[in-house]
Protein backbone atom coordinates (compact mmCIF):
# COMPACT_ATOMS: atom_id res chain seq x y z
CA UNK A 1 0.00 0.00 0.00
CA UNK A 2 3.28 2.51 0.84
CA UNK A 3 3.84 1.69 -2.64
CA UNK A 4 0.73 2.55 -4.48
CA UNK A 5 0.67 5.76 -1.79
CA UNK A 6 3.90 7.29 -3.12
CA UNK A 7 3.19 6.67 -7.13
CA UNK A 8 -0.93 8.80 -6.97
CA UNK A 9 1.71 11.38 -4.82
CA UNK A 10 3.10 12.38 -7.89
CA UNK A 11 1.48 15.38 -9.03
CA UNK A 12 1.34 16.06 -12.90
CA UNK A 13 0.91 12.31 -13.75
CA UNK A 14 -1.05 11.39 -16.89
CA UNK A 15 -1.15 8.13 -18.60
CA UNK A 16 -2.49 8.21 -22.23
CA UNK A 17 -2.04 7.19 -25.72
CA UNK A 18 1.06 10.22 -26.00
CA UNK A 19 2.95 7.58 -23.58
CA UNK A 20 1.39 4.57 -22.74
CA UNK A 21 0.24 1.82 -25.82
CA UNK A 22 -0.13 -1.84 -25.31
CA UNK A 23 2.76 -3.61 -26.42
CA UNK A 24 2.57 -6.15 -29.19
CA UNK A 25 5.21 -7.57 -31.32
CA UNK A 26 2.60 -5.96 -34.59
CA UNK A 27 4.66 -3.22 -34.28
CA UNK A 28 7.90 -4.99 -35.30
CA UNK A 29 6.78 -5.53 -38.53
CA UNK A 30 5.45 -1.84 -39.25
CA UNK A 31 8.72 -0.78 -38.52
CA UNK A 32 10.41 -2.96 -40.14
CA UNK A 33 8.45 -2.01 -43.34
CA UNK A 34 9.67 1.29 -42.99
CA UNK A 35 13.77 0.89 -42.03
CA UNK A 36 14.15 -2.18 -43.90
CA UNK A 37 11.56 -1.83 -46.79
CA UNK A 38 13.34 -3.40 -49.49
CA UNK A 39 15.73 -5.88 -47.99
CA UNK A 40 14.66 -9.58 -48.71
CA UNK A 41 12.37 -10.52 -45.46
CA UNK A 42 11.13 -14.12 -46.63
CA UNK A 43 13.49 -16.72 -48.90
CA UNK A 44 12.28 -19.78 -49.71
CA UNK A 45 13.11 -21.92 -52.75
CA UNK A 46 12.25 -19.32 -55.75
CA UNK A 47 10.39 -17.12 -53.77
CA UNK A 48 11.67 -14.30 -52.03
CA UNK A 49 9.61 -10.72 -50.35
CA UNK A 50 10.64 -7.83 -49.28
CA UNK A 51 9.46 -6.65 -45.78
CA UNK A 52 7.44 -4.23 -47.64
CA UNK A 53 5.85 -7.08 -49.34
CA UNK A 54 5.28 -9.26 -45.90
CA UNK A 55 3.70 -6.03 -44.74
CA UNK A 56 1.05 -5.76 -47.29
CA UNK A 57 1.17 -9.56 -47.31
CA UNK A 58 -0.12 -9.83 -43.55
CA UNK A 59 -2.31 -6.64 -44.30
CA UNK A 60 -4.31 -8.21 -46.84
CA UNK A 61 -4.48 -11.21 -45.12
CA UNK A 62 -5.90 -9.71 -41.96
CA UNK A 63 -8.44 -7.78 -43.99
CA UNK A 64 -9.38 -11.15 -45.78
CA UNK A 65 -10.29 -12.75 -42.97
CA UNK A 66 -12.18 -10.14 -41.41
CA UNK A 67 -14.22 -10.06 -43.97
CA UNK A 68 -15.01 -13.96 -43.88
CA UNK A 69 -15.88 -13.27 -40.49
CA UNK A 70 -13.26 -13.89 -38.28
CA UNK A 71 -13.69 -11.09 -34.89
CA UNK A 72 -11.27 -10.05 -32.36
CA UNK A 73 -10.33 -12.93 -29.86
CA UNK A 74 -11.74 -15.96 -32.24
CA UNK A 75 -8.96 -18.64 -32.99
CA UNK A 76 -7.67 -19.34 -36.22
CA UNK A 77 -5.40 -22.31 -36.27
CA UNK A 78 -2.59 -23.40 -38.75
CA UNK A 79 -1.43 -26.78 -39.61
CA UNK A 80 1.89 -26.04 -41.95
CA UNK A 81 5.58 -26.63 -41.81
CA UNK A 82 8.73 -24.04 -41.72
CA UNK A 83 6.75 -22.05 -45.11
CA UNK A 84 6.57 -18.65 -45.65
CA UNK A 85 2.67 -18.64 -45.02
CA UNK A 86 3.43 -20.33 -41.55
CA UNK A 87 5.33 -16.80 -41.16
CA UNK A 88 3.31 -14.39 -42.17
CA UNK A 89 0.31 -15.69 -40.22
CA UNK A 90 1.92 -14.85 -37.04
CA UNK A 91 1.14 -11.29 -38.10
CA UNK A 92 -1.63 -11.19 -40.59
CA UNK A 93 -3.83 -12.85 -37.60
CA UNK A 94 -3.13 -10.78 -34.60
CA UNK A 95 -3.88 -8.13 -37.11
CA UNK A 96 -7.12 -8.94 -37.85
CA UNK A 97 -7.16 -8.96 -33.40
CA UNK A 98 -8.03 -12.90 -34.12
CA UNK A 99 -5.69 -15.54 -31.72
CA UNK A 100 -2.95 -18.10 -33.93
CA UNK A 101 -3.07 -21.58 -33.00
CA UNK A 102 -0.12 -23.18 -34.35
CA UNK A 103 -0.81 -27.06 -34.42
CA UNK A 104 1.76 -29.89 -34.33
CA UNK A 105 2.55 -31.18 -37.90
CA UNK A 106 3.63 -34.52 -36.21
CA UNK A 107 -0.37 -34.88 -34.77
CA UNK A 108 -2.53 -37.57 -36.28
CA UNK A 109 -6.27 -36.77 -37.52
CA UNK A 110 -7.84 -37.57 -34.18
CA UNK A 111 -5.66 -35.24 -32.20
CA UNK A 112 -5.89 -32.52 -34.73
CA UNK A 113 -9.78 -32.83 -34.07
CA UNK A 114 -9.31 -32.78 -30.29
CA UNK A 115 -7.69 -29.27 -30.70
CA UNK A 116 -9.70 -27.90 -33.32
CA UNK A 117 -12.93 -28.52 -30.66
CA UNK A 118 -11.50 -27.28 -27.52
CA UNK A 119 -9.45 -24.09 -29.21
CA UNK A 120 -12.61 -23.69 -31.29
CA UNK A 121 -11.26 -22.79 -34.19
CA UNK A 122 -13.19 -20.73 -36.49
CA UNK A 123 -11.00 -21.35 -39.66
CA UNK A 124 -7.79 -23.47 -40.10
CA UNK A 125 -4.83 -22.60 -42.74
CA UNK A 126 -3.68 -26.54 -44.17
CA UNK A 127 -0.20 -26.94 -45.86
CA UNK A 128 -1.16 -29.13 -48.95
CA UNK A 129 0.96 -32.35 -47.56
CA UNK A 130 -0.93 -32.18 -44.48
CA UNK A 131 -4.68 -31.95 -46.24
CA UNK A 132 -5.41 -35.53 -45.70
CA UNK A 133 -4.73 -35.09 -42.00
CA UNK A 134 -6.86 -31.80 -41.55
CA UNK A 135 -9.64 -33.21 -43.69
CA UNK A 136 -9.87 -36.95 -41.96
CA UNK A 137 -9.66 -34.67 -38.37
CA UNK A 138 -13.04 -32.38 -40.24
CA UNK A 139 -14.57 -35.55 -40.83
CA UNK A 140 -14.07 -36.49 -37.19
CA UNK A 141 -15.36 -33.81 -35.76
CA UNK A 142 -18.78 -33.54 -38.11
CA UNK A 143 -19.42 -36.16 -35.81
CA UNK A 144 -18.78 -34.22 -32.51
CA UNK A 145 -21.80 -31.33 -33.52
CA UNK A 146 -19.24 -28.75 -33.78
CA UNK A 147 -19.51 -26.30 -35.95
CA UNK A 148 -16.46 -26.59 -38.41
CA UNK A 149 -13.66 -24.51 -39.20
CA UNK A 150 -13.24 -22.94 -42.77
CA UNK A 151 -10.47 -24.57 -44.51
CA UNK A 152 -7.79 -22.20 -46.26
CA UNK A 153 -5.48 -24.65 -48.50
CA UNK A 154 -1.24 -23.65 -48.68
CA UNK A 155 -0.38 -25.01 -52.14
CA UNK A 156 3.66 -25.51 -52.87
CA UNK A 157 4.49 -22.77 -54.69
CA UNK A 158 6.29 -24.67 -57.36
CA UNK A 159 4.01 -27.70 -57.28
CA UNK A 160 0.07 -28.21 -58.34
CA UNK A 161 -1.70 -28.04 -55.01
CA UNK A 162 -4.42 -31.01 -54.66
CA UNK A 163 -7.80 -30.24 -55.26
CA UNK A 164 -10.37 -30.31 -52.28
CA UNK A 165 -12.61 -32.78 -52.37
CA UNK A 166 -16.60 -31.67 -52.62
CA UNK A 167 -17.58 -34.68 -50.95
CA UNK A 168 -15.80 -34.28 -47.62
CA UNK A 169 -17.18 -32.19 -44.77
CA UNK A 170 -15.57 -28.68 -45.07
CA UNK A 171 -17.63 -25.75 -46.02
CA UNK A 172 -18.49 -25.26 -49.34
CA UNK A 173 -16.26 -22.33 -51.18
CA UNK A 174 -13.20 -23.61 -48.68
CA UNK A 175 -10.15 -21.26 -50.66
CA UNK A 176 -6.94 -21.11 -51.37
CA UNK A 177 -4.29 -19.04 -49.81
CA UNK A 178 -3.10 -17.01 -52.53
CA UNK A 179 -6.64 -16.31 -53.53
CA UNK A 180 -7.52 -15.14 -49.93
CA UNK A 181 -4.89 -13.00 -49.51
CA UNK A 182 -5.29 -11.32 -53.29
CA UNK A 183 -8.90 -10.64 -51.69
CA UNK A 184 -7.78 -8.35 -48.82
CA UNK A 185 -7.10 -4.98 -48.65
CA UNK A 186 -3.74 -3.24 -48.10
CA UNK A 187 -5.71 0.23 -46.40
CA UNK A 188 -7.19 -2.67 -44.07
CA UNK A 189 -7.39 -1.02 -40.07
CA UNK A 190 -4.70 -2.93 -38.10
CA UNK A 191 -6.79 -4.28 -35.07
CA UNK A 192 -4.68 -3.52 -31.94
CA UNK A 193 -5.01 -5.18 -29.02
CA UNK A 194 -7.12 -2.93 -26.49
CA UNK A 195 -5.11 -3.96 -23.69
CA UNK A 196 -1.38 -5.89 -23.60
CA UNK A 197 -2.87 -8.71 -21.85
CA UNK A 198 -5.13 -9.80 -24.97
CA UNK A 199 -4.19 -12.90 -26.32
CA UNK A 200 -2.05 -13.61 -29.14
CA UNK A 201 -1.27 -16.81 -29.92
CA UNK A 202 -2.59 -20.13 -28.03
CA UNK A 203 -0.30 -22.95 -28.30
CA UNK A 204 -0.89 -26.73 -26.94
CA UNK A 205 1.31 -28.54 -24.39
CA UNK A 206 1.42 -32.74 -25.20
CA UNK A 207 -1.14 -34.40 -23.54
CA UNK A 208 -3.94 -37.09 -23.92
CA UNK A 209 -6.49 -35.75 -26.53
CA UNK A 210 -9.06 -36.34 -23.35
CA UNK A 211 -7.21 -32.98 -21.32
CA UNK A 212 -5.71 -30.84 -23.91
CA UNK A 213 -3.62 -27.84 -22.33
CA UNK A 214 -3.75 -24.67 -24.46
CA UNK A 215 -1.63 -22.65 -22.82
CA UNK A 216 -2.71 -18.71 -23.79
CA UNK A 217 0.15 -16.17 -24.59
CA UNK A 218 -0.56 -11.90 -24.62
CA UNK A 219 0.50 -9.27 -26.78
CA UNK A 220 2.53 -7.88 -24.17
CA UNK A 221 4.52 -11.91 -23.31
CA UNK A 222 5.21 -12.38 -27.02
CA UNK A 223 6.79 -9.01 -27.28
CA UNK A 224 9.31 -9.35 -24.59
CA UNK A 225 10.12 -12.53 -25.02
CA UNK A 226 10.78 -11.76 -28.56
CA UNK A 227 13.29 -8.99 -27.68
CA UNK A 228 14.75 -11.76 -25.01
CA UNK A 229 15.21 -14.21 -27.79
CA UNK A 230 17.08 -11.56 -29.66
CA UNK A 231 19.46 -10.40 -27.28
CA UNK A 232 20.45 -13.92 -25.88
CA UNK A 233 20.93 -14.81 -29.51
CA UNK A 234 23.24 -11.86 -29.84
CA UNK A 235 20.96 -10.88 -32.78
CA UNK A 236 22.38 -7.74 -34.10
CA UNK A 237 20.53 -5.94 -36.82
CA UNK A 238 19.47 -7.53 -40.01
CA UNK A 239 20.39 -10.96 -38.95
CA UNK A 240 19.49 -14.31 -41.61
CA UNK A 241 17.96 -17.07 -39.69
CA UNK A 242 17.66 -20.39 -40.69
CA UNK A 243 13.99 -21.97 -39.97
CA UNK A 244 15.19 -25.50 -38.40
CA UNK A 245 13.05 -24.71 -35.11
CA UNK A 246 9.17 -25.48 -35.68
CA UNK A 247 7.22 -22.57 -35.75
CA UNK A 248 4.70 -24.51 -34.34
CA UNK A 249 6.48 -24.92 -31.29
CA UNK A 250 5.83 -21.75 -29.31
CA UNK A 251 5.68 -19.66 -32.07
CA UNK A 252 9.29 -20.53 -33.27
CA UNK A 253 11.07 -19.68 -30.08
CA UNK A 254 8.91 -16.48 -30.27
CA UNK A 255 11.56 -15.42 -33.26
CA UNK A 256 8.74 -15.28 -36.04
CA UNK A 257 8.41 -12.00 -34.66
CA UNK A 258 11.90 -11.32 -33.16
CA UNK A 259 13.42 -11.49 -36.73
CA UNK A 260 11.22 -9.04 -37.88
CA UNK A 261 12.28 -6.81 -34.97
CA UNK A 262 16.30 -6.92 -36.58
CA UNK A 263 14.66 -6.73 -39.75
CA UNK A 264 16.33 -10.28 -40.85
CA UNK A 265 16.10 -12.69 -43.44
CA UNK A 266 13.94 -15.29 -42.78
CA UNK A 267 15.02 -18.34 -44.71
CA UNK A 268 12.17 -20.93 -44.46
CA UNK A 269 12.79 -25.15 -44.73
CA UNK A 270 10.11 -27.26 -45.31
CA UNK A 271 12.37 -30.12 -44.01
CA UNK A 272 15.10 -30.26 -41.39
CA UNK A 273 18.03 -32.30 -42.96
CA UNK A 274 21.43 -32.62 -42.47
CA UNK A 275 22.48 -31.61 -46.42
CA UNK A 276 19.13 -28.56 -46.20
CA UNK A 277 21.08 -27.10 -43.21
CA UNK A 278 24.63 -26.84 -44.62
CA UNK A 279 23.14 -25.84 -48.33
CA UNK A 280 21.06 -23.16 -46.64
CA UNK A 281 23.81 -21.67 -44.48
CA UNK A 282 26.47 -21.85 -47.47
CA UNK A 283 24.16 -19.87 -49.82
CA UNK A 284 22.34 -17.42 -47.86
CA UNK A 285 25.61 -16.83 -45.29
CA UNK A 286 23.32 -18.06 -42.36
CA UNK A 287 24.17 -15.91 -39.43
CA UNK A 288 21.47 -17.40 -36.91
CA UNK A 289 19.33 -20.99 -36.14
CA UNK A 290 18.31 -22.66 -33.86
CA UNK A 291 16.84 -26.35 -32.99
CA UNK A 292 16.84 -29.32 -30.21
CA UNK A 293 19.81 -31.09 -29.52
CA UNK A 294 18.81 -33.73 -32.24
CA UNK A 295 19.21 -31.25 -34.86
CA UNK A 296 22.72 -30.67 -33.59
CA UNK A 297 22.81 -34.26 -33.68
CA UNK A 298 21.72 -34.07 -37.28
CA UNK A 299 24.43 -31.45 -38.56
CA UNK A 300 27.65 -33.51 -37.05
CA UNK A 301 26.85 -36.53 -37.82
CA UNK A 302 26.42 -35.34 -41.86
CA UNK A 303 28.14 -37.55 -44.21
CA UNK A 304 30.62 -35.82 -45.62
CA UNK A 305 29.14 -35.26 -48.78
CA UNK A 306 26.51 -33.10 -47.19
CA UNK A 307 28.70 -30.87 -45.37
CA UNK A 308 29.61 -27.59 -46.69
CA UNK A 309 32.28 -25.37 -44.76
CA UNK A 310 30.70 -22.19 -42.50
CA UNK A 311 31.05 -19.07 -44.70
CA UNK A 312 31.06 -17.26 -41.17
CA UNK A 313 29.91 -17.41 -37.54
CA UNK A 314 26.71 -19.12 -37.40
CA UNK A 315 25.03 -19.16 -33.99
CA UNK A 316 22.48 -21.74 -32.60
CA UNK A 317 20.11 -21.60 -29.79
CA UNK A 318 19.74 -25.32 -28.79
CA UNK A 319 16.55 -26.25 -26.18
CA UNK A 320 13.82 -28.45 -26.39
CA UNK A 321 15.69 -31.39 -23.84
CA UNK A 322 19.08 -30.98 -22.14
CA UNK A 323 21.85 -31.14 -24.54
CA UNK A 324 24.22 -34.53 -23.92
CA UNK A 325 27.58 -32.08 -23.52
CA UNK A 326 29.32 -34.16 -26.61
CA UNK A 327 27.31 -32.63 -29.15
CA UNK A 328 27.91 -29.49 -27.61
CA UNK A 329 31.68 -30.15 -28.06
CA UNK A 330 31.17 -31.18 -31.14
CA UNK A 331 29.34 -28.36 -32.63
CA UNK A 332 32.24 -26.01 -31.52
CA UNK A 333 34.95 -27.87 -33.25
CA UNK A 334 32.75 -27.34 -36.41
CA UNK A 335 32.77 -23.84 -36.00
CA UNK A 336 29.20 -23.29 -34.57
CA UNK A 337 28.43 -20.61 -31.22
CA UNK A 338 25.76 -22.41 -29.13
CA UNK A 339 23.73 -20.74 -26.63
CA UNK A 340 22.02 -23.15 -24.31
CA UNK A 341 18.49 -22.09 -23.32
CA UNK A 342 16.01 -23.78 -21.69
CA UNK A 343 12.37 -23.27 -21.03
CA UNK A 344 8.57 -24.23 -21.27
CA UNK A 345 5.52 -23.56 -23.40
CA UNK A 346 4.40 -22.17 -20.76
CA UNK A 347 6.96 -19.71 -20.88
CA UNK A 348 7.44 -18.81 -24.67
CA UNK A 349 9.85 -20.89 -24.88
CA UNK A 350 13.34 -19.87 -24.13
CA UNK A 351 13.28 -18.52 -20.32
CA UNK A 352 16.58 -19.32 -19.19
CA UNK A 353 19.91 -18.90 -20.99
CA UNK A 354 22.85 -20.24 -20.35
CA UNK A 355 25.20 -16.88 -20.24
CA UNK A 356 29.10 -17.88 -21.36
CA UNK A 357 31.22 -16.33 -18.82
CA UNK A 358 35.06 -15.43 -20.13
CA UNK A 359 36.90 -17.08 -17.49
CA UNK A 360 35.70 -20.71 -18.65
CA UNK A 361 37.89 -20.24 -21.47
CA UNK A 362 40.44 -21.46 -19.82
CA UNK A 363 39.00 -24.70 -19.47
CA UNK A 364 39.61 -27.89 -20.65
CA UNK A 365 36.92 -28.52 -23.82
CA UNK A 366 34.93 -30.99 -22.00
CA UNK A 367 34.39 -29.10 -18.51
CA UNK A 368 33.87 -26.14 -20.54
CA UNK A 369 30.70 -28.30 -22.96
CA UNK A 370 29.39 -29.33 -19.56
CA UNK A 371 29.15 -26.08 -18.16
CA UNK A 372 26.97 -25.14 -21.35
CA UNK A 373 25.16 -28.21 -20.69
CA UNK A 374 23.76 -26.22 -17.83
CA UNK A 375 20.27 -24.04 -18.08
CA UNK A 376 21.86 -21.08 -16.70
CA UNK A 377 19.92 -18.22 -15.36
CA UNK A 378 16.56 -16.38 -16.36
CA UNK A 379 16.89 -14.10 -19.77
CA UNK A 380 16.13 -9.96 -19.39
CA UNK A 381 12.88 -10.85 -20.19
CA UNK A 382 12.30 -13.19 -16.98
CA UNK A 383 12.20 -11.71 -13.79
CA UNK A 384 13.25 -14.82 -11.71
CA UNK A 385 13.91 -18.90 -11.84
CA UNK A 386 14.38 -20.60 -9.24
CA UNK A 387 14.69 -24.29 -7.54
CA UNK A 388 12.20 -23.97 -4.99
CA UNK A 389 11.01 -26.69 -2.39
CA UNK A 390 7.39 -27.47 -3.48
CA UNK A 391 6.12 -28.04 -0.54
CA UNK A 392 7.76 -25.24 1.48
CA UNK A 393 8.32 -22.79 -1.52
CA UNK A 394 12.32 -22.16 0.06
CA UNK A 395 14.65 -21.67 -1.95
CA UNK A 396 17.35 -24.99 -2.41
CA UNK A 397 20.94 -24.07 -1.15
CA UNK A 398 22.86 -23.23 -4.27
CA UNK A 399 25.04 -26.99 -3.93
CA UNK A 400 24.97 -28.36 -7.12
CA UNK A 401 23.12 -31.25 -5.11
CA UNK A 402 19.63 -30.57 -3.32
CA UNK A 403 17.08 -31.11 -5.69
CA UNK A 404 14.41 -28.72 -5.88
CA UNK A 405 11.59 -27.63 -8.78
CA UNK A 406 12.31 -24.84 -11.33
CA UNK A 407 9.96 -22.15 -11.21
CA UNK A 408 9.64 -18.82 -12.83
CA UNK A 409 7.92 -15.64 -12.34
CA UNK A 410 7.91 -13.17 -14.95
CA UNK A 411 5.92 -11.06 -17.78
CA UNK A 412 7.03 -13.71 -20.20
CA UNK A 413 5.03 -16.90 -18.03
CA UNK A 414 1.52 -17.70 -19.79
CA UNK A 415 -1.72 -15.98 -19.16
CA UNK A 416 -2.93 -19.86 -18.44
CA UNK A 417 -4.56 -22.94 -19.71
CA UNK A 418 -7.47 -22.02 -21.63
CA UNK A 419 -10.77 -23.13 -20.30
CA UNK A 420 -8.64 -24.54 -17.19
CA UNK A 421 -9.22 -22.40 -14.32
CA UNK A 422 -8.19 -25.44 -12.08
CA UNK A 423 -5.02 -26.76 -13.68
CA UNK A 424 -3.87 -22.39 -14.24
CA UNK A 425 -4.03 -22.00 -10.22
CA UNK A 426 -2.36 -25.18 -9.39
CA UNK A 427 0.30 -23.93 -12.01
CA UNK A 428 0.54 -20.61 -10.08
CA UNK A 429 0.58 -21.77 -6.64
CA UNK A 430 2.39 -20.10 -4.10
CA UNK A 431 2.85 -16.80 -6.65
CA UNK A 432 5.31 -18.80 -9.22
CA UNK A 433 5.26 -20.99 -12.20
CA UNK A 434 6.09 -24.62 -11.33
CA UNK A 435 7.49 -26.03 -13.91
CA UNK A 436 7.34 -29.75 -13.68
CA UNK A 437 11.10 -30.00 -13.80
CA UNK A 438 13.29 -30.89 -11.16
CA UNK A 439 17.09 -29.49 -10.92
CA UNK A 440 19.88 -27.96 -8.98
CA UNK A 441 21.53 -24.85 -7.77
CA UNK A 442 25.01 -24.31 -8.85
CA UNK A 443 27.07 -21.94 -6.52
CA UNK A 444 26.53 -19.51 -9.00
CA UNK A 445 23.16 -19.78 -8.93
CA UNK A 446 23.00 -21.21 -12.33
CA UNK A 447 20.54 -24.03 -12.68
CA UNK A 448 20.92 -27.36 -14.44
CA UNK A 449 17.78 -30.43 -14.76
CA UNK A 450 18.54 -33.46 -12.92
CA UNK A 451 14.60 -35.07 -13.91
CA UNK A 452 11.43 -34.75 -14.37
CA UNK A 453 8.78 -34.75 -11.98
CA UNK A 454 6.35 -36.44 -14.66
CA UNK A 455 7.48 -38.62 -16.49
CA UNK A 456 7.24 -37.18 -20.11
CA UNK A 457 9.58 -38.26 -22.57
CA UNK A 458 11.05 -35.79 -24.95
CA UNK A 459 12.01 -37.31 -28.30
CA UNK A 460 13.35 -34.60 -31.10
CA UNK A 461 12.29 -32.11 -29.10
CA UNK A 462 8.44 -33.83 -28.76
CA UNK A 463 7.17 -34.44 -25.31
CA UNK A 464 5.46 -37.70 -24.93
CA UNK A 465 2.96 -38.53 -22.99
CA UNK A 466 3.63 -42.19 -21.10
CA UNK A 467 0.50 -42.31 -20.10
CA UNK A 468 -1.24 -42.29 -23.04
CA UNK A 469 1.03 -44.63 -24.83
CA UNK A 470 0.33 -46.89 -21.59
CA UNK A 471 -3.24 -46.26 -22.20
CA UNK A 472 -2.70 -47.77 -25.77
CA UNK A 473 -0.58 -50.89 -24.54
CA UNK A 474 -3.00 -51.56 -22.13
CA UNK A 475 -5.51 -51.99 -25.32
CA UNK A 476 -3.89 -54.88 -27.22
CA UNK A 477 -5.26 -57.70 -26.27
CA UNK A 478 -2.28 -59.63 -25.36
CA UNK A 479 -1.00 -57.36 -22.72
CA UNK A 480 -1.40 -57.71 -18.87
CA UNK A 481 0.52 -54.69 -17.62
CA UNK A 482 2.58 -52.09 -19.55
CA UNK A 483 5.30 -49.37 -18.58
CA UNK A 484 6.36 -46.46 -20.80
CA UNK A 485 9.88 -44.75 -20.06
CA UNK A 486 12.57 -43.16 -22.06
CA UNK A 487 15.46 -45.02 -23.41
CA UNK A 488 18.49 -42.77 -24.14
CA UNK A 489 19.03 -42.41 -27.85
CA UNK A 490 21.75 -40.93 -29.91
CA UNK A 491 19.81 -39.31 -32.28
CA UNK A 492 16.68 -38.30 -30.47
CA UNK A 493 17.67 -37.76 -26.94
CA UNK A 494 15.22 -40.58 -25.43
CA UNK A 495 12.83 -42.97 -27.28
CA UNK A 496 9.96 -44.52 -25.88
CA UNK A 497 10.37 -48.06 -24.26
CA UNK A 498 7.60 -50.34 -22.98
CA UNK A 499 8.43 -52.76 -20.50
CA UNK A 500 4.95 -55.45 -20.63
CA UNK A 501 4.02 -58.41 -18.96
CA UNK A 502 1.50 -61.07 -21.51
CA UNK A 503 -1.45 -62.64 -20.07
CA UNK A 504 -1.23 -66.05 -19.21
CA UNK A 505 -1.79 -68.08 -22.49
CA UNK A 506 -1.15 -65.15 -24.74
CA UNK A 507 1.64 -64.37 -27.20
CA UNK A 508 3.13 -61.11 -28.86
CA UNK A 509 6.38 -60.38 -30.25
CA UNK A 510 7.86 -56.95 -29.80
CA UNK A 511 7.04 -55.83 -33.15
CA UNK A 512 3.46 -56.67 -33.42
CA UNK A 513 3.25 -54.62 -30.60
CA UNK A 514 5.19 -51.80 -31.94
CA UNK A 515 2.87 -51.65 -35.30
CA UNK A 516 0.07 -52.17 -32.98
CA UNK A 517 0.54 -48.91 -31.33
CA UNK A 518 2.03 -47.11 -34.48
CA UNK A 519 -1.90 -47.74 -35.70
CA UNK A 520 -3.13 -46.33 -33.05
CA UNK A 521 -0.83 -42.99 -31.82
CA UNK A 522 1.29 -40.58 -34.30
CA UNK A 523 4.93 -43.04 -35.05
CA UNK A 524 7.20 -40.95 -33.02
CA UNK A 525 4.83 -41.50 -30.20
CA UNK A 526 5.04 -45.04 -30.33
CA UNK A 527 7.65 -47.48 -28.79
CA UNK A 528 10.78 -48.02 -30.34
CA UNK A 529 11.29 -50.97 -27.75
CA UNK A 530 9.44 -53.47 -26.39
CA UNK A 531 10.80 -55.51 -23.09
CA UNK A 532 8.96 -58.36 -21.80
CA UNK A 533 9.31 -58.22 -18.28
CA UNK A 534 7.64 -58.71 -14.58
CA UNK A 535 6.97 -55.27 -13.39
CA UNK A 536 8.57 -54.19 -10.21
CA UNK A 537 6.07 -52.99 -7.78
CA UNK A 538 5.17 -50.68 -4.53
CA UNK A 539 3.56 -52.61 -1.56
CA UNK A 540 0.45 -50.75 -2.76
CA UNK A 541 0.66 -51.92 -6.17
CA UNK A 542 2.24 -48.84 -8.23
CA UNK A 543 5.18 -50.02 -10.76
CA UNK A 544 8.38 -48.60 -9.67
CA UNK A 545 9.63 -46.97 -12.30
CA UNK A 546 12.90 -45.27 -11.72
CA UNK A 547 14.33 -49.30 -11.30
CA UNK A 548 12.60 -49.17 -15.31
CA UNK A 549 14.33 -46.30 -16.17
CA UNK A 550 17.83 -47.48 -15.12
CA UNK A 551 17.27 -50.42 -16.93
CA UNK A 552 16.23 -48.39 -20.18
CA UNK A 553 19.39 -46.46 -19.46
CA UNK A 554 21.83 -49.55 -18.67
CA UNK A 555 20.52 -50.60 -22.52
CA UNK A 556 21.83 -47.25 -24.13
CA UNK A 557 21.23 -46.05 -27.44
CA UNK A 558 18.80 -47.58 -29.80
CA UNK A 559 21.40 -47.71 -32.44
CA UNK A 560 23.08 -44.82 -34.13
CA UNK A 561 20.26 -44.26 -37.05
CA UNK A 562 20.78 -41.09 -37.54
CA UNK A 563 18.59 -41.18 -40.47
CA UNK A 564 15.19 -42.99 -38.63
CA UNK A 565 11.56 -41.99 -39.35
CA UNK A 566 10.27 -41.14 -35.95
Amino acid sequence: MEQKKSVESMEGMIRCSANHVPLSPISFLERSASVYRDRVAIVYGRVKFTWRDTLERCTRLASAITHLGISRGDVVAALAPNIPAMYELHFGVPMAGAVLCTLNIRHDSAMVSTLLKHSEAKMIFVDYQLLDTAQEALEILSKTRTKLPRLVLIPECDKLQPTISNSGPTVAGDLEYETLIAMGKTDFDIRWPNDEWDPIALNYTSGTTSRPKGVIYSHRGAHLNSLAAVLLNEMGSMPVYLWTVPMFHCNGWCLTWGVAAQGGTNVCLRNVTAKGIFDSISQHRVTHMGGAPTVLNMIINAPVGDQRPLPGKVVVMTGGAPPPPQVLFNMKELGFGVFHSYGLTETYGPGTVCTWKPEWDLLPPDKQAKINARQGLHHLGMEEVDIKDPVTMKSVPPDAKTIGEVMFRGNTVMNGYLKDIKATEESFKGGWFRSGDLGVKHPDGYIELKDRSKDIIISGGENISTIEVEAVLFSHPAILEAAVVGRPDDHWGETPCAFVKLKEGCNANANEIIKFCRNKLPHYMAPKTVVFYDLPKTSTGKTQKYILKEKAKAMGSLSKRSSSKM
